[in-house]
């Protein structure tokens, strides 16, 4: 960790209540680090040595089995992956890439579980991120089972746009199969909910989508806080 990067670690909501020397003893074991897109970080199996922040660019996880993988999450700045693994000393459930050139804080794990013993407001910080990343699993959870397959597309749509801070669309940031998976479809059924949502004003060009009606988008989508809000 070089030391001109401290003070913006040091903002995050996770250490910015810390123990000053408890922040720099964690700090000194910890890896800031740049990575190119489609770079492997972790595979599922493996014993939790690290705790990633995602500071800058996005990460996917995704899992396998039996020949076959699934997309689960998408992470952006800024959040956590893997922490109940880190906090239960278990192996990782999920794999992760990179999905553009990303910049991701590693804590070692061993690390973040012995600070939580000696630092109480580190340790009301980790329970929080927990919390959230609990929460962000059951609305995901609700999205896949609670909505047809062109709603989970619209109301990604509309998510992703405002996360862009846009209003007449955005710019995909994996590829169409990648999304699929991430919406629990096959590219088929992905184009064919692609083909109807032109009816509410959505155009395709490669990447580049695009809302002429973002009111109809709207109310076809129906989106709801407790299933589409992304703060906690």
């Amino acid at each position: 960790m070089r030391t001109a990067d401290l003070p913006e670690v040091r903002q995050l909501s996770l250490f910015s209540d810390m123990d000053e020397a408890n922040f720099a003893e964690l700090m000194q074991g910890s890896f800031l680090q740049r990575f190119p897109p489609q770079v492997d970080l972790i595979h599922e199996g493996d014993p939790a040595d690290f705790l990633y922040i995602v500071i800058e660019g996005g990460v996917e996880l995704f899992g396998t089995w039996n020949g076959r993988e699934t997309t689960l999450e998408f992470v952006y700045p800024v959040a956590t992956f893997i922490l109940a693994a880190v906090l239960r000393d278990a192996e990782y459930l999920m794999s992760a890439r990179t999905l553009e050139k990303s910049r991701l804080l590693m804590v070692p794990a061993e690390l973040i579980r012995s600070m939580m013993d000696r630092d109480p407001a580190f340790a009301r910080s980790i329970v929080h991120e927990l919390s959230c990343r609990y929460r962000a699993v059951v609305k995901s959870l609700k999205d896949n089972k609670l909505r047809s397959s062109i709603e989970r597309l619209a109301n990604f749509l509309l998510r992703e746009s405002r996360h862009q801070d846009r209003h007449d669309g955005l710019l995909l940031q994996v590829d169409k199969k990648t999304l699929a998976q991430r919406l629990g479809m096959t590219p088929e059924n992905l184009s064919r909910a692609f083909g109807t949502l032109q009816e509410y004003g959505v155009t395709v060009d490669g990447r580049d989508i695009t809302f002429s009606d973002i009111k109809a988008l709207t109310i076809l989508a129906k989106p709801v806080a407790h299933i589409d809000d992304p703060d906690c």
